[in-house]
């Protein structure tokens, strides 16, 4: 299983936005991340000054939100409606598009279902509840 640290995460977006701004041919996974990093004008910034970037705490003490973190979920949530996995995923975010109209919208309230499933589990210290991730979803 593909297990990346948090630097080499920060690493792999930031070098996708510093491939892309320079003119760079992307291949695989960056083409995908790309058009998520596009969707975020508020982190090109960030993602520019990528020494500074990559080990640079976000904690919600300061009010911030780690947009790593954001980016990686936005990508997470790309994956899984890819291979419809968990199960009936794809059909549960097709609803909530269908209501917001907005993909973007719609990718941000799959986004909250998904970060509160991971928080539940890290609580917790169990393991992550699929069944209760599509509740989620299909609530929205």
């Amino acid at each position: 299983m593909f297990n990346p640290s948090r630097e080499q995460v920060r690493e792999f977006l930031s070098g996708t936005w510093e491939k892309y701004c320079a003119g760079m041919p992307l291949a695989g996974m960056e083409t995908q991340v790309i058009e998520i990093i596009l969707l975020h004008p508020e982190y090109h910034q960030l993602l520019t000054n990528r020494v500074e970037s990559i080990h640079r705490d976000f904690t919600p003490e300061t009010g911030q939100m780690n947009p790593f973190l954001h980016l990686s979920l936005h990508l997470a949530i790309e994956e899984q409606l890819a291979i419809d996995q968990p199960p009936g995923v794809r059909a549960a975010f097709q609803r909530i598009l269908e209501k917001k109209t907005d993909r973007h919208a719609a990718l941000h309230s799959a986004i909250e279902c998904l970060g509160e499933m991971i928080w539940r589990a890290q609580r917790d210290s169990s393991p992550p509840d699929g069944a209760a991730y599509l509740n989620c979803l299909r609530q929205r």
